[in-house]
């Protein structure tokens, strides 16, 4: 049987989800209140699984 690929995330599309903006995502990232998130090999953007954004809406105090 073969897997669905992994959804990645943007940090536009993620930061939408945790109701926050893409500048605060990256600050957060940058003052280490969110680990660094992984990057595209390609174009080296931000990209986050549905796991990543459930970890970070826990962070957040909104569940997961």
């Amino acid at each position: 049987m073969m897997m669905k690929p992994e959804r990645y995330y943007s940090a536009t599309e993620a930061a939408k989800t945790l109701g926050i903006s893409k500048q605060t995502l990256i600050r957060y990232e940058s003052k280490r209140i969110f680990p660094k998130a992984k990057r595209n090999a390609v174009n080296k953007w931000r990209e986050y699984t549905l796991e990543d954004i459930k970890r970070l809406k826990k962070v957040l105090g909104r569940g997961g």
